[in-house]
């Protein structure tokens, strides 16, 4: 179905923050399948491993234990401060999950028709639910009606939230991304998430926190909300917990953790051998070879030098984000610059219609941020320098 607006590219191979296509032409990938790749390509270690679970067991089905699906949990409880895993196969999936975790804890309070406050600018998937939750009426457009129960505020701003909490008696969660994603890659500002515990706290919300784009050490901890040193209820994860094997799961607190019983919910590749053993094997790496530190230093040093790079050019209205999470916000739809970028050598997404992102993989190296700068900055200024543009 034409369901992807495609580069005229088709990929062969990779390695390492490197991928090549079928006429042999290597690229920079700063895209990482959209901050799934997160060892790169072809990673030894997890090659290794992945071949060797293959031979061994592929799926089973949820209806036995799986030992490494019992592992990731326990690592990812442990990483997170939380208690309980539920295993899918993406973030969708995962969003999914949390909806529902949010609506049966409404009800459980004798709460008819439940409401979760849910974000401007928000993605949480193209499922009805997860679309419905989305701020985007682009591609709401053709899927009417959108699910009901869903109240939208904007971001960092707590008043709007206070004003919820006083007039809508039947909201049961607070639902958003640290780091929102494909609405431009805007980050909620630390405090504000530290006010938003307090008054899910106050008013028995659950505290959702959607992590599938910036979780995973993307930003340089292990989940971007913990840079506000705060625990959420839920939190669905996916793209780069298997790098690059599909993988989603939801982690639970206390509050939330026995919402569902058995027969609440499930799913069928949910968890297999395979997913997890490749999310066991991308964290141990990870913690191996320090790639949060590498994410937070080298991150933080791309942001800077673009901006530096950047500064006083007309037409870049912001260079933001966190970690190996960046966004260069233009004052116009820039998305020609995806097959420009191509054409130098470099893989990247334009998100929100004018907002360049870069999600590579967290074992970039500085070097490669360079060579990553230097081939894209031109590429703006010629961009922005253009009239018909």
């Amino acid at each position: 179905m034409p369901t992807y607006g495609r580069l005229p590219i088709a990929l062969s191979h990779g390695q390492g923050v490197y991928v090549w296509d079928t006429d042999n032409r290597r690229y920079l990938d700063a895209l990482g399948g959209i901050a799934v790749n997160t060892l790169g390509h072809a990673h030894p270690e997890l090659v290794a491993a992945l071949r060797e679970q293959v031979g061994q067991l592929i799926h089973c089905s949820n209806y036995y234990h799986i030992t490494h699906q019992e592992a990731l949990a326990a690592e990812l409880v442990r990483l997170s401060g939380m208690t309980n895993v539920f295993f899918c196969s993406s973030g969708l999936e995962a969003n999914e999950a949390a909806i529902k975790i949010a609506r049966k804890f409404g009800h459980a309070k004798g709460i008819e028709r439940p409401s979760i406050v849910v974000y401007e600018h928000a993605f949480h998937g193209r499922s009805l639910a997860t679309l419905s939750a989305t701020g985007n009426t682009k591609i709401q457009q053709g899927f009417g009606p959108m699910v009901e129960g869903f109240v939208r505020v904007p971001i960092n701003r707590i008043e709007a939230l206070r004003e919820v909490a006083q007039q809508q008696p039947n909201v049961v969660a607070v639902f958003f991304e640290a780091i929102q994603g494909e609405g431009g890659v805007h980050p909620l500002d630390e405090d504000y998430m530290r006010e938003v515990r307090a008054l899910c706290d106050a008013n028995d919300w659950l505290l959702m926190i959607d992590e599938v784009q910036c979780g995973i050490g993307r930003t340089g901890k292990w989940f971007a909300h913990q840079w506000a040193d705060i625990v959420p209820d839920v939190m669905p994860l996916a793209k780069g917990l298997g790098s690059g094997v599909p993988i989603g799961a939801v982690v639970a607190g206390p509050r939330a953790a026995k919402v569902f019983g058995p027969g609440d919910h499930g799913s069928t590749f949910g968890g297999n051998p395979l997913a997890t053993r490749a999310g066991v094997e991308t964290l141990r790496i990870m913690q191996a070879q320090g790639l949060l530190q590498n994410a937070a230093e080298v991150g933080g040093w791309m942001l800077q030098t673009l901006r530096q790079q950047l500064h006083g050019v007309a037409g870049v209205a912001d260079i933001r984000g966190k970690g190996l999470m960046i966004g260069i916000e233009l004052d116009r739809p820039c998305g020609a610059l995806v097959q420009q970028a191509a054409d130098a050598g470099l893989l990247i997404s334009v998100t929100a219609e004018r907002v360049v992102r870069m999600v590579p993989p967290l074992i970039l190296t500085q070097t490669q941020a360079q060579e990553a700068i230097d081939m894209l900055c031109p590429l703006i200024k010629t961009w922005l320098q253009t009239p018909s543009n």
